[in-house]
């Protein structure tokens, strides 16, 4: 009898094992400790292994499931806008400041659903933009104005 598996979820699979391989290997390069004194490798070592576990587990569940996988169109447009919005963000958080970046860079991102509309993208941002400002600017101090020079601050 023969045995089918889902080509797209043995593949995922392979990729989840194989990253989490790579970074539990290279944590072995750094001091683990252990448990309650925590070296530098001892999250990667964990978190890789956590991660080859799961890619395990994808592989299998597609082990009785039926080969005919179908292509999907690769969505462009969400791709192309989620990475020109880390682009843009790297590139301009300095100069536009914490708050305008973060606010186009969770608009630019919702807009990449095409199931979303500009009105909800829009309340998506403002609060996104409101809890990244609390987390990152208040809560944790970080060191990029909120309004950056190139707005006139």
């Amino acid at each position: 009898m023969a045995t089918t598996f889902s080509t797209r979820e043995l593949v995922a699979g392979g990729i989840f094992v194989a990253a989490g391989a790579y970074f539990a290997l290279e944590s072995l390069n750094y001091k683990l400790g252990t448990a309650f004194r925590m070296g530098p490798g001892y999250i990667p070592l964990l978190l890789g292994s956590v991660l080859a576990l799961l890619g395990v587990g994808i592989a299998a569940s597609g082990w009785q499931k039926p080969a005919g996988d179908k292509l999907l169109p690769v969505p462009w447009r969400g791709l192309v806008l989620v990475l020109a919005t880390i682009g843009f963000f790297g590139a301009t958080v300095r100069g536009l400041g914490f708050v305008p970046v973060a606010f186009i860079s969770a608009f630019a991102t919702a807009l990449a659903s095409r199931l979303n509309s500009p009105l909800f993208a829009a309340l998506l941002a403002v609060a996104l933009t409101v809890l990244c400002t609390l987390i990152f600017k208040i809560g944790l101090g970080l060191g990029v104005p909120m309004f950056g020079p190139w707005l006139g601050q």
